[in-house]
């Protein structure tokens, strides 16, 4: 988390938010979330583990050709669903870096330079100014930092059970309770 100077205000821009265990909300339960920006205006974030089942190429004829086909599409929030954006992120020496709404051009030139992860993702996550705060203040969202290998990590719902679990304690239980209490 950084703060900004002279702000009691505290970002979590960079930092994952996984729902709580308790969370029911199926836009996000059970989700990792990559807040891209967050500020006093509000936030924004990428929905990392709700894999759509397509490719860029099964959405738009002009991926249908070229490195792009087989780029991988996921849910990535309840707003504005309809829009495609192209994420990339890479793990470096100096820490993770997000590339996010990316024009295809410029995505085909990190997937030629290698060492990149790229994702399609219709929608986002967004909160208002003071919105996500005040569902943190209702203990909605788990922050944790992004683990180095999180590109290698399954992208599916097992990524929440595994980074909720790398929290330690009460939480890694919690990331393996069955959905169905009889199945305990």
């Amino acid at each position: 988390m950084r703060s900004r100077p002279n702000s009691t205000f505290t970002s979590l821009a960079g930092s994952l938010l996984l729902a709580h265990p308790g969370l029911r909300d199926p836009n996000f339960r059970h989700s990792v979330v990559l807040l891209s920006s967050h500020d006093a205006e509000g936030a924004m974030g990428l929905v990392l583990n709700r894999p759509a089942g397509r490719r860029l190429a099964q959405l738009s004829g002009d991926f249908a050709l070229g490195p792009l086909a087989d780029v991988p599409v996921f849910l990535g929030g309840p707003v504005e669903t309809a829009r495609l954006a192209i994420a990339a992120w890479q793990s470096r020496d100096d820490g993770f870096q997000l590339h996010f709404g990316l024009e295809p051009d410029k995505a085909r030139e990190l997937l030629e330079r290698g060492d990149v992860h790229l994702r399609g993702f219709l929608g986002y996550a967004g909160w208002s100014a003071g919105q996500l705060e005040g569902e943190m203040a209702r203990e909605t969202w788990v922050v944790a930092d992004v683990p180095e290998d999180l590109p290698a990590q399954p992208q599916d719902e097992l990524l929440w059970r595994k980074v909720l679990g790398l929290k330690g304690g009460r939480w890694r239980l919690l990331a393996d309770e069955p959905d169905e209490p009889r199945w305990n």
